[in-house]
């Protein structure tokens, strides 16, 4: 989803070289090597995760081959070829306990296996690669993905009463919105671990129903519902609020509010409907 929003930005500014399934697997050392040797990149961009947070759970050795191990391989590879990489990693690195957003040093201490593999993977980085950027973000959405956006319109256009988790907060963050302030990072902020964020935070239910009301169903139900009672795998941290101070400590704009973001999604998922 990211990765697809990112490639046109791309394109349009620099020479774009895009390894994908089947052609590259980051869990091939040797394949990942050849990629980036043959390439000669001036910069890596590695977006490429197992993100399915229950399916993590479930399938633990794939969640750590692909994002731990694999996010090895590329670090390995930058590093060999003396290219500069940045890492797409995630809220989930955190366990969600503190009372305020949380900043770029703050401690870690993820509580299920995505953010394990994930915060594996930061570590892989940091140790390996001279020249890094770690880019955290949080629930992301976009519109050349599946997504929860996407989930909800279908529940609520199909008229499906809804019961949403409303004891998790974080910062729905637009794909597209994202990819522009990844491309910036990388032309213009200096190296080391960024949040980056749509601006604003709510909970699970609140941006359901805003995403009802955006959409013209604001009569949708909808009803908030502990976690405890949503019975998924993984457990999720209760706050996921990332403040984004490197961004502004590196004169770099902050991303606009989520419910902007979220406008601009309905209106480009309306066009594609019509």
């Amino acid at each position: 989803m990211l990765g697809q929003d990112l490639a046109p930005l791309l394109e349009a500014r620099h020479e774009l070289l895009p390894v994908d399934l089947p052609e590259v697997d980051i869990t091939d050392a040797d394949a990942m090597a050849r990629a980036v040797d043959t390439g000669k990149p001036d910069v890596v961009i590695h977006a490429a995760a197992f993100t399915a947070v229950d399916d993590c759970e479930r399938q633990p050795e794939r969640a750590f081959l692909v994002n731990s191990v694999g996010t090895r391989n590329v670090a390995l590879a930058c590093r060999g070829a003396g290219v500069p990489m940045l890492y797409i990693s995630t809220d989930y690195v955190f366990d969600g306990g503190k009372d305020g957003p949380y900043l770029e040093n703050d401690r870690t201490n993820p509580l299920n296996v995505y953010g394990k593999s994930k915060l594996e993977g930061e570590g892989h980085v940091r140790e390996l690669v001279p020249r890094f950027w770690i880019v955290r973000t949080s629930w992301l959405f976009g519109p050349l993905g599946k997504s929860f956006v996407q989930t909800i319109l279908g529940c609520v256009r199909a008229g499906e009463p809804l019961r949403v988790v409303d004891d998790q907060v974080g910062a729905p963050t637009y794909t597209v919105d994202l990819a522009a302030k990844l491309l910036e990072i990388v032309e213009r902020g200096k190296t080391g671990i960024y949040h980056v964020t749509n601006q604003g935070y709510c909970s699970w239910f609140e941006f359901s129903k805003e995403i009802a009301r955006q959409a013209g169903l604001a009569q949708a139900e909808i009803s908030p519902v502990a976690t405890s009672a949503s019975e998924r795998p993984a457990r999720r941290p209760p706050n996921s609020r990332l403040a984004n101070t490197r961004l502004t400590s590196e004169g770099l704009s902050l991303l606009p509010a989520w419910t902007d973001a979220l406008g601009r999604y309905l209106e480009r998922e309306g066009r594609a409907r019509a």
